[in-house]
């Protein structure tokens, strides 16, 4: 296949009204305060303080827990039975922890109260609180809040709430600019600096920067990428200040990641010839590394449980590029207009379930008997247990993936655990095979 000729031209797709199943029943999802365990790496002066309860505390620092090389830029203000009980006065003891917090910490420079389910259950007014302190603490450290709850739609929500936060904040600026919106590994980020610059498209702005001094400005000739489905509210938030949106497929795997940045170049006129010598290169390295993969997962059927809201982009990049079927793609919810070019992108007949009844669910898992399911990791270990192969969703948002040169990573995070799988099977057959 001569990979550089497909590079350079759109994809061609034949838009179809997929049917969408909406489900409203028990859900199995992590809440929103997950997302600190990547955004507190990513913007390097923040600090997170969530306000909730030891049951919070420990769910970051399970989550979190393998970090134990760094002082980690996130803690728990716990909320006990004598605040539960208005026995304390919440505000008192919150301004009391930020205060030992910076003088302990004078490198923080962004600090964000996060909500959570307990703070909403005693309607705890963190947006006042957060004015109040950042009228103490600004200059030296701006305080803003959102909600991480449970209550939220799923677990990725919380970076969205977070960067919806920010966008207030932003300075004004009247120049064109793109802005790239999304939490991504600074690795990528780099990379895909370097391919606009090639293609001639900025400046280039991302969100979240990497330090609070650096927060990209907005206007109305601002255009935004979004490398994340899931930042509904950030980019309505954006839309109000003037952005506008670039519809593209999001940058999961090599046929993703190149419409994506076409849609940056046609709207800087970036021409054919120039956009094919940047873009065509990597496009047929990537295009080459996902081989192997294709080999092993072609013809497997995969069946998606709604988790992380990357499930559409994940079911168009495992279809398309890796040759898989696709038995059934549940998302969390489904913003037609952010996916609608990976919505086009499917084939006809795919089942989409928008919600969860997640009973019945199961019930649909099992009668398909897939090769692989993405999934939680709440109901891996059972599905594991039944003899399914399974892959944590969550591991999608931890791990890069965005890009050319993530692309054969990204394979690999559903070809390792069919190998697991059949290693495993072949052990139960045969003891000896395994030593």
């Amino acid at each position: 296949m001569n990979h550089r000729a497909f590079a350079i031209q759109p994809v061609a797709v034949e838009p179809c009204e997929l049917p969408v199943v909406h489900e409203r029943g028990q859900r199995e999802v992590f809440c929103g305060l997950t997302g600190i365990v990547w955004l507190h790496r990513k913007i390097q002066d923040a600090f997170f303080l969530v306000v909730g309860s030891r049951t919070c505390a420990h769910l970051l620092q399970s989550a979190a827990g393998v970090m134990i090389f760094a002082e980690p830029r996130f803690a728990t203000a716990i909320i006990d039975d004598r605040d539960l009980a208005g026995l304390a006065d919440a505000n008192d003891e919150l301004d009391r922890v930020v205060a030992q917090l910076l003088a302990r910490r004078p490198d923080i420079k962004l600090l964000f109260l996060v909500g959570s389910c307990p703070s909403e259950v005693i309607k705890l007014d963190l947006q006042r609180a957060a004015e109040r302190l950042s009228r103490t603490y600004l200059p030296q450290v701006r305080v803003l809040n959102y909600s991480g709850s449970g209550i939220e739609t799923t677990f990725t929500q919380g970076e969205d709430a977070c960067l919806a936060a920010l966008v207030p904040e932003l300075p004004v600026t009247s120049g064109r600019q793109l802005l790239v919106v999304g939490a991504l590994a600074d690795i990528v980020e780099d990379q895909f600096a370097r391919l606009f610059e090639e293609l001639g498209v900025g400046p280039v702005r991302f969100l979240p920067a990497r330090r609070a001094g650096q927060l990209p400005p907005v206007g109305a000739e601002t255009r935004v990428l979004l490398a994340q489905p899931f930042l509904a509210d950030t980019m309505k938030a954006l839309a109000a200040r003037g952005a506008r949106h670039l519809p593209a497929p999001f940058p999961l795997g090599a046929e993703g990641t190149t419409e994506w940045l076409r849609a940056a170049a046609a709207e800087w006129g970036v021409p054919a010839t120039r956009f094919a010598n940047a873009v065509g290169p990597r496009r047929e390295r990537a295009a080459r590394s996902l081989a192997g993969a294709r080999q092993r997962l072609a013809g497997r059927r995969v069946f998606f449980f709604p988790d992380s809201q990357l499930e559409i982009p994940l079911a168009r990049f495992l279809h398309r590029e890796l040759g898989m079927k696709l038995a059934e793609v549940g998302t969390p919810y489904l913003h037609r207009a952010h996916l609608a070019p990976d919505l086009a992108m499917l084939p006809p007949g795919t089942t989409l379930v928008e919600g969860q009844d997640v009973e019945r669910q199961l019930d649909r898992c099992r009668a398909a008997a897939p090769d692989l399911v993405v999934c939680g990791l709440g109901l891996a270990n059972p599905l594991e247990a039944e003899g399914l192969a399974t892959k944590w969703s969550i591991e999608l948002v931890f791990t890069p993936i965005h890009g050319f040169e993530q692309a054969a990573d990204l394979a690999a995070l559903f070809t390792r655990p069919l190998h697991r799988r059949a290693l495993l099977s072949r052990g139960a057959a045969a003891p000896e095979a395994i030593a």
